[in-house]
């Protein structure tokens, strides 16, 4: 995890409050996710930092409408920020295990499977606040990179 102290551009439209809140809240979530003792606690906190941080580009850049418009953060991500769409992809594959959890099937995760969620959300926080602050430059060439082997 990497805290941003430099200013958004000045030149650039004032980001929405919204968007500082929601990047906060993802980096409590990671805090969370790196001081919890259980795997299950890591995988979880870790998935909310990853969506608090999506939600915060989505707040950024605007939220797709009409009547076919994407319903959750990973989809609507794909339409505003295409350049994400490796962890968009990452996590909403990972959402049905983090429902799991939430509803008590502890044992579904293990510490290489948290590890791994923890890496990707600190990876995808980052890239979240690099494209908000930094816009579509930031973060072209960037994709999601496994630096653990997923376990079975």
């Amino acid at each position: 995890m990497r805290q941003q102290t430099e200013q958004h551009d000045s030149t650039a439209a004032p980001l929405p409050a919204r968007v500082g809140e929601l990047l906060g809240r993802a980096d409590a979530e990671l805090v969370a996710a790196q001081f919890s003792s259980e795997p299950w606690e890591q995988l979880s906190h870790a998935h909310l930092a990853a969506l608090r941080a999506g939600a915060a580009v989505v707040a950024a850049r605007g939220t797709p409408s009409g009547r076919r418009a994407p319903r959750t953060v990973w989809s609507m991500l794909g339409v505003v920020a295409p350049e994400l769409g490796s962890w968009s992809t990452y996590f909403a594959e990972s959402a049905a295990l983090r429902a799991a959890v939430d509803a008590g099937r502890f044992e579904l995760v293990g510490p290489a499977r948290a590890e791994e969620a923890v890496c990707a959300a600190e990876d995808f926080v980052d890239a979240a606040r690099d494209l908000v602050h930094g816009g579509a430059g930031a973060v072209v060439g960037r994709t999601l990179s496994m630096r653990v082997q997923r376990a079975s």
